[in-house]
């Protein structure tokens, strides 16, 4: 999975960027990139402007930000006045014509005070896949170039200690994406941050409802395909989002929509620890907290000034789209503040 998504020719490194393969949030509507901004806004709020030297600069930090499209939407949406230093975390080569404010860079800055977003970032951080043999033991899963499968060796060590807390196999063919690395590579990424928010959006799932068989998966061109690792697709699983939680200080959740306290959305505030406060919920929640509710507009709107309906109408679908159960309203979003109280 490393080697097709990130190592010589791998897909993430191909000249059309994820973009010319499948859809996300950022591509289906501005309205998202909007919604960040406001989140920006927020957190620039809670820190209260006394950040570094500058005073009043806050920092807007895009884990896996492909080719830049939320940088650019979330710089174009700020209010005059709010300072913003950006930063495009991405293993690719910077964009050409990208804003010059915009720092382009392979990892993740330390020390920063604001905002890192990581959209679809976890899902292609690369994970060993799990399987149950038919004697019962749980063996790693071997792949070829062309995609043929065999089992390997026994998961022993971290790897099956981590199995065990965050996602038990039992029959024989279960499966599990082994979700050890992300949950590092998540707490190495809001460890960053000396103070503010940190978001992950993602496909994901809870403790309470694995996939008994997973979710490896690949696309091309905007269509599901084979998850073979030839460097010609995007490989993605979806993320053990409440173990990425626990990794920073404390067990995000009971479930969508209910657990400890991030601001996006509704519910009662619990502090984990570690200088966070963690919540996950759905993107439909959390939007519809930013502003984003998909809610027509009103009819007599139509009569009174017909230009201005259509807008808003096609501003409502985008909106819709966005927090459509069964869509992309199902993504969740993991929202851990540091160093700074949460407030909103």
């Amino acid at each position: 999975m490393e080697e097709a998504l990130y190592g010589p020719g791998g897909f993430f490194l191909r000249p059309e960027g994820p973009a010319g393969h499948f859809r996300t949030s950022v591509h289906a509507s501005p309205l998202f990139a909007g919604a960040v901004a406001r989140l920006l806004v927020r957190t620039a709020r809670e820190l209260g402007g006394d950040g570094d030297e500058d005073g009043d600069e806050v920092a807007f930090v895009d884990v896996g930000a492909g080719r830049g499209e939320l940088l650019a939407g979330v710089l174009a949406a700020v209010p005059e006045g709010l300072r913003v230093r950006a930063y495009g975390v991405e293993r690719a080569a910077r964009p050409a014509g990208l804003d010059p404010r915009i720092v382009w860079t392979d990892r993740v800055p330390e020390g920063l005070r604001g905002l890192l977003f990581a959209n679809e970032w976890l899902d292609n951080v690369p994970v060993e896949i799990a399987e149950v043999d038919e004697a019962g033991a749980v063996r790693y899963v071997e792949v070829a170039a062309d995609g043929r499968e065999r089992l390997g060796a026994v998961v022993a060590g971290a790897d099956a200690a981590w199995l065990e807390r965050w996602w038990p196999l039992g029959e024989p063919g279960e499966r599990a994406e082994i979700g050890r690395p992300r949950d590092e590579a998540w707490a190495a990424a809001v460890g960053s941050l000396s103070a503010g928010t940190a978001v992950a959006v993602d496909y994901a799932h809870l403790r309470a409802a694995r996939p008994p068989f997973g979710t490896l998966a690949a696309f091309r061109e905007g269509r599901e395909v084979a998850p073979v690792p030839d460097g010609s697709r995007d490989l993605t699983a979806h993320v053990a989002l409440d173990a990425c939680a626990a990794a920073v200080g404390g067990e995000g959740t009971a479930g969508a929509g209910a657990g400890t306290d991030t601001g996006a959305g509704t519910g009662t505030g619990t502090d984990t620890g570690a200088g966070s406060r963690t919540r996950i919920v759905t993107q439909r929640e959390a939007l519809r907290d930013l502003g984003v509710s998909g809610g027509r507009p009103p009819l007599a709107l139509a009569s009174a000034d017909p230009a201005g309906y259509v807008r808003a109408l096609a501003v409502a679908g985008e909106a819709a789209e966005l927090t459509a159960p069964g869509g992309l309203g199902d993504f969740l979003w993991l929202v851990q503040h540091v160093g700074a109280p949460a407030r909103y």
